[in-house]
């Protein structure tokens, strides 16, 4: 029977929690435990790779897999160069919206149009939640942050959308309510045969919730009534691109068999 502490016994490390009450990194790290798990897949065969940020702790040092704890912005590009150097591996990137849309953006596009296989799951909360709530690229217009106080001048950043324009096999925007649906979906970015890309829409109470004046409760509740899978919401999840095209590795593998013969 899978229980709470059987999945915890088995995937995630015994330490302190860094996450502040209510942050919905905990769940997230649940979800990916569950989706390993279901798929059997053994731990010595996934890498998860982290940048900088709340979101990065999710992989390093709380699953209990090989985890590489990167510079800000780059563990795309860490992970692709995983990838390239072990194509058998399961590479699996767990990034902030300001680590993979900021300061990364460009590592996320390339990763993308290449259709490298990684996994890549983006934690967005809308702000740079770590260093104090600062405005982010995913952070709605009109919103007031840190940096902000008048209100966002500027518009978010649609991540899915770019990334499905950049070329990546699998693309889907779950949020922490949608547990279910998460767990599915990252299960089928770990077996997808190239770039697969899931944003997950996650309640951070110490800084949005401040900005939206709700607690994590009340966050989930407007995750479960706003954010729907047809036009009908203020916000549209679910999956947006599941195609299947050729992976970076495999291109590779036939350059190097040229060459050899």
């Amino acid at each position: 029977m899978i229980t709470a502490n059987y999945i915890k016994n088995e995937y995630i490390r015994r330490m302190p929690s860094a996450f502040c009450p209510g942050c919905g990194d905990g769940q997230i790290l649940n979800a990916i435990a569950r989706a390993i798990d279901h798929l059997k897949l053994p731990r010595n065969e996934i890498a998860a790779v982290s940048g900088i940020g709340c979101s990065a702790w999710i992989p390093s040092p709380y699953l209990r897999v090989d985890s590489l704890h990167t510079t800000h912005g780059r563990p795309i590009a860490f992970a692709t160069g995983l990838k390239v150097a072990n194509p058998k591996l399961k590479v699996l990137v767990v990034s902030g919206d300001g680590d993979c849309t900021g300061i990364g953006g460009n590592h996320l596009l390339h990763a993308a149009r290449s259709n490298v296989g990684i996994t890549v799951i983006m934690v967005n909360n809308g702000v740079y939640a770590m260093t104090g709530g600062q405005v982010a690229p995913t952070t709605e217009h009109e919103y007031k942050t840190v940096t902000t106080p008048y209100g966002n001048p500027a518009f978010a950043l649609n991540v899915s959308e770019v990334v499905a324009a950049a070329g990546a096999s699998y693309v889907a925007r779950w949020t922490t309510w949608h547990m279910n649906q998460l767990i599915r979906s990252i299960e089928k970015g770990l077996t997808k045969k190239g770039f697969s890309f899931i944003e997950v829409i996650s309640q951070c109470p110490t800084y949005e919730g401040r900005i939206l004046n709700m607690d994590h409760i009340q966050m989930l509740h407007w995750f479960r009534d706003k954010f729907k899978t047809d036009e009908k919401g203020v916000f549209r999840i679910g999956e947006f691109v599941d195609i299947e095209k050729p992976e970076l590795t495999d291109e590779l593998q036939k350059i190097i068999e040229k060459v050899r013969k």
